[in-house]
């Protein structure tokens, strides 16, 4: 297989280059040159925002693109390679449904408004957007729409993940947000590119909602991981919902991953429908498994992971914390 990849070099987009090398396919990741691309794939340089020149020639069996800034340039990048690329997979995402949405919701459910010629518009749209920059492009049939939820593990450069391993590698008393069997729904990055590209070697088009299945695991056995695989002395704390909220703590951000039950405003943000993805092969490795691997990672770059500019920085304030714990 032809694979080129737009981007390639951080989080999703490289662990869907590194699995497409391991299968031996021929990659071509086109980029600004800003991070070094993984060994042994061909090296497009140019931007989304302006120079498309190094697209200007060559055809692939497919695209996977990853971006989630403005829809305008998804539509350029689209409109260029049309004639030259079999599929189009856009990397897109859950929150591409109006919210709040109840439990169990799938691919049918109502999805915000947004246009391929935006700009400057929120997350939501400019996923939205994207996707239909796509549809516009290759048509039904040769577009995969990838609506991912959480993503986890290594080369995170959001810092959801990093943060728990990190405040929990300091020690001492950790918050942490209960109930302890609160029921997560995340996909590890690497179950991601590999569904991806067996979606791309079966031709397969439309929307797949791409996270694990409802309680593949819980907040305590994810904290528990940190704990285990940093080897910390840490004591969690698990504190009820209601006293967090009450402090203005603000659940997915000042403490990532958790979202409390019972909370309309955030809708059923770990209790999507997969049936589609796993009626197609998608498998996810435990919980554990992605911990050990991002802990790994992360003390490979000396304990600091990279952040993406465009996302805010996520984490609890320790004074915060403290006068939680002290509470």
């Amino acid at each position: 297989m032809r694979l080129l990849i737009l981007g390639g070099t951080e989080f999703a987009g490289r662990a869907v280059t590194e699995a497409a090398l391991a299968r031996g396919w021929d990659v071509t990741v086109f980029h600004r040159g800003r991070h070094p691309a993984p060994k042994g794939a061909a090296v497009l340089l140019g931007d989304r925002l302006g120079d498309l020149d190094a697209l200007a020639d060559g055809e692939w069996d497919a695209v996977v693109d990853t971006w989630s800034g403005a829809p305008s340039a998804v539509r350029r990048t689209a409109r260029l390679l049309a004639g030259r690329v079999r599929r189009y997979v856009y990397i897109s995402s859950c929150s591409v449904y109006v919210w709040p949405q109840p439990a169990g919701y799938d691919e049918t459910a109502p999805l915000v408004d947004s246009s391929p010629d935006a700009v400057d518009v929120p997350y939501a749209e400019a996923k939205r957007g994207g996707e239909l920059a796509v549809l516009d492009a290759f048509g039904d049939e040769r577009s995969l729409l990838v609506r991912s939820g959480l993503i986890l593990g290594p080369w995170e450069n959001i810092g959801r993940l990093p943060w728990w391993l990190g405040r929990i590698a300091r020690g001492g008393d950790v918050l942490a947000p209960g109930p302890r069997e609160n029921p997560l729904q995340y996909i590890d990055v690497r179950d991601l590119a590999e569904w991806t590209l067996d979606a791309v070697a079966a031709e397969r088009s439309g929307p797949y909602n791409l996270v694990s299945e409802p309680g593949h695991t819980t907040m305590g056995e994810l904290l528990d991981a940190c704990v285990t695989v940093t080897g910390s002395t840490a004591r969690l704390r698990w504190t009820d919902a209601e006293t967090i909220l009450a402090a203005g703590v603000e659940p997915w951000t000042d403490l990532p991953v958790w979202i409390p039950p019972a909370q309309e405003a955030y809708g059923a943000l770990h209790g999507v429908d997969v049936g589609r993805a796993t009626a197609t092969g998608l498998r996810c490795r435990p919980v554990a498994d992605t911990v050990r691997d991002t802990w790994a990672w992360l003390t490979s770059l000396g304990g600091t992971a990279p952040h993406r500019p465009d996302r805010p920085r996520v984490g609890l304030a320790p004074e915060v914390e403290q006068r939680l714990l002290a509470g």
